[in-house]
């Protein structure tokens, strides 16, 4: 059987000390496999984003590893935890998060230029995603005029552009009515059993559990396995 993309092992966060902190993750073990559509899901506060943040390299965890294709990442300073994100993870966000001074096109070329991608070939590589996405005809457009799921759309397309192995998605449907919701929910499916990636999605919507092909559960910063389609600890 091969390697897990990732793996964590033990992770904790507790903010704040004495009498004040508050443990948001309570050591969690977790795998991800090739092609798998991991759902995590819990009430608000359960720990959901504090796991995500965690796996993927951007909050360091109380205690605990994480291994991206067998490497551990906190074993890394900032600079070059940075470097393997850039390699091997893809981040959809809630809220998009584009740069509103960029234009469509421009947003997917980011993670390239940051890892030194030559222009002309991080400009090709965002067309050929955006073709593939559908939303060729917006490559100049910037975000204040694209609407919400072609945000989302466009958020996808930046998490791939550097071909990560690894997709991370806090909320990704959550800003989206129905119909782009379900668009955002199939290239998610996609990515998995297409493309083989590792896809990691947090999220409140249920909806999400039919492209799903394993879900957990998190509660008081505690995993909890359940029957897929399980709807208990689950909140708006």
């Amino acid at each position: 059987m091969p390697d897990p993309v990732l793996q964590a092992e033990g992770l904790e966060k507790t903010y704040g000390t004495g009498q004040a902190a508050v443990q948001a993750v309570r050591g969690i073990d977790l795998t991800l496999e090739a092609g798998e559509r991991l759902l995590v899901m819990g009430p608000s506060g359960s720990g959901k984003t504090t796991l995500i943040s965690m796996l993927g390299g951007m909050l360091t965890p109380s205690a605990g590893r994480v291994f991206l294709g067998g490497e551990d990442l906190y074993e890394h300073d900032e600079r070059q935890r940075a470097h393997l994100r850039l390699r091997k993870l893809g981040f959809i966000f809630q809220s998009f998060n584009l740069l509103s001074a960029l234009n469509a096109r421009e947003n997917i070329e980011v993670p390239m230029r940051l890892s030194r991608t030559p222009r002309s070939q991080a400009r090709q590589r965002a067309s050929e995603q955006l073709e593939r996405l559908g939303l060729a005809e917006r490559a100049a457009h910037r975000p204040r005029d694209l609407s919400g799921g072609e945000k989302q759309r466009v958020s996808i397309a930046r998490a791939l552009a550097n071909e990560p192995q690894i997709i991370l998605a806090d909320e990704p449907t959550a800003n989206l009515d129905s119909q782009n919701g379900r668009q955002v929910a199939e290239i998610l499916s996609r990515l998995g059993t297409v493309e083989g990636k590792g896809v990691i999605i947090v999220s409140h919507d249920q909806r999400l559990q039919d492209i799903a092909s394993r879900i957990v559960w998190i509660e008081d910063g505690r995993l909890d396995q359940r029957p897929q389609g399980d709807p208990v600890g689950v909140a708006g």
